[in-house]
């Protein structure tokens, strides 16, 4: 399995994982606020269509290893980001899809593969080519994060995995 991200065209990025199973634990980590939170962002969710989702970003508290962040993202995370996002479709614990910012969506998939179970990440509608650069890096480096915590592993500093991965979709998103 390729760790990057695929652009399926000029709004839409796609990831997988493979996770430890079961499907259910798997689950946990997408709509449990503290499972997610040791990866992405935590935050309450109503698990219904049309619920609501908080996601409160500190990305220096998803591993107890730390780094300082790149200078453009100092202020954020010092004082954490939080957004406010809406469920469009959720059929527990296989499928969730969710707003993420102003106009796209994320879709998060979960199929049994014998004992493990296959993340599917789709982030569709994605405004520009900037973004879709901008977001691929950010999900990469996020979902470094879950595989290491669903495996049982201590992760390295979310900064220091985002460091390592910024840059290299410049050239694996068509212009």
């Amino acid at each position: 399995m390729n760790d990057f991200g695929t652009a399926l065209g000029p709004t839409e990025l796609r990831f997988e994982r493979l996770l430890p199973g079961p499907i259910e634990t798997v689950w946990q980590f997408l709509v449990d606020s503290r499972k997610r939170g040791e990866w992405f962002a935590s935050g309450p969710m109503e698990q219904r269509v049309g619920g609501t989702l908080e996601l409160n970003f500190k990305h220096q508290d998803l591993s107890p290893n730390k780094a300082p962040p790149p200078e453009r993202f100092k202020e954020m995370d010092k004082t954490g980001h939080k957004a406010k996002e809406r469920v469009l479709a959720i059929d527990p614990p296989r499928l969730l899809t969710i707003t993420f910012g102003e106009k796209s969506e994320v879709t998060f998939e979960l199929t049994p593969k014998g004992k493990d179970v296959l993340l599917t990440l789709t982030h569709r509608k994605i405004a520009t080519r900037g973004d879709m650069v901008g977001f691929a890096g950010g999900w990469h480096a996020h979902l470094e994060m879950l595989v290491e915590k669903a495996w049982g592993r201590v992760p390295e500093a979310f900064w220091t995995v985002w460091q390592r991965i910024d840059g290299k979709y410049e050239d694996r998103i068509p212009k």
